[in-house]
């Protein structure tokens, strides 16, 4: 008797699938990410403690003699500081430890659309960035009382939501690079350092020349001038910000594509 080969499913299966249940993989995917890193407060709470926690001392306490100006310019910048680390960390260690594991193989062997996994992640860091901004413009509002407009308030929001997007893709692109067990000390190396080196810690004047010329490099260095404009302090024009970190995007999710075909 002839034998029978039974295909396995494959992902592409789900462009099969009718557009309900397409948008439903979507949705379970983001759910399950979302409550999987609020269940874990051992990622949660540096994300929200560090920058609430900085800002509180040098930007509401220690700049209070300062003037309204270095208030708000330091909630604009610590608010960038702390919309990268759900980039970096939430895509970068769990990318690191899930293709370690063997979860990301199992993944794509599902029938499920290719991009609920990304985008699932993405959501979440999303929603972890709106969740560090929102804390900062409460503490800046109700202690501060920085004289914020509605509009200011919302486009410094929106500024963290959707700037979190290229530090995903650059977290992406290292967790395709190394060990699970790597990923945290070398993130590290990248996110601290590009946080002073952007001048969210002090204004690019106190920096060196050298390090002034260079800064334009790193991509929290546009989303840092693009918040200050949201909050009123802005000079020159925003858009050639947001076209840079687009451009930032874009390349490390090539990068990042290019070495899971090739290595998983």
């Amino acid at each position: 008797m002839d034998a029978v080969t039974v295909p396995a499913p494959a992902p592409a299966a789900a462009a099969g699938m009718p557009p309900r249940r397409v948008l439903g993989a979507y949705l379970a995917e983001a759910r399950s990410e979302c409550l999987r890193y609020l269940r874990a407060p051992g990622f949660m709470l540096p994300i929200v403690l560090f920058p609430t926690m900085f800002y509180l001392l040098f930007g509401i306490v220690m700049a209070k003699s300062e003037g309204t100006d270095a208030t708000r310019y330091l909630l604009a910048s610590y608010g960038v500081f702390g919309v990268m680390s759900p980039g970096l960390f939430g895509f970068g260690v769990s990318l690191a430890i899930e293709r370690d594991g063997g979860l990301l193989t199992l993944k794509r062997a599902l029938p499920m659309p290719p991009g609920a996994y990304l985008l699932g992640k993405m959501l979440m860091a999303m929603a972890a960035a709106a969740m560090v901004v929102l804390l900062l413009l409460a503490m800046a509002l109700g202690l501060a009382h920085l004289p914020l407009t509605a509009a200011q308030a919302g486009a410094l929001l929106l500024t963290g939501t959707l700037g979190v997007l290229p530090f995903c893709a650059l977290g992406m692109f290292v967790g395709t690079l190394i060990k699970g067990q790597g990923a945290p000390g070398m993130l590290n190396l990248v996110y601290l350092p590009m946080s002073f080196l952007s001048g969210l810690w002090f204004p690019l004047p106190m920096l060196p020349k050298v390090l002034q010329q260079i800064a334009p490099v790193w991509p929290s260095y546009h989303l840092d001038r693009i918040a200050l404009a949201a909050v009123g302090l802005g000079q020159g024009a925003w858009w050639p910000h947001a076209l840079a970190l687009a451009g930032f995007a874009a390349a490390f999710l090539l990068l990042a594509a290019r070495r899971l075909r090739r290595h998983g």
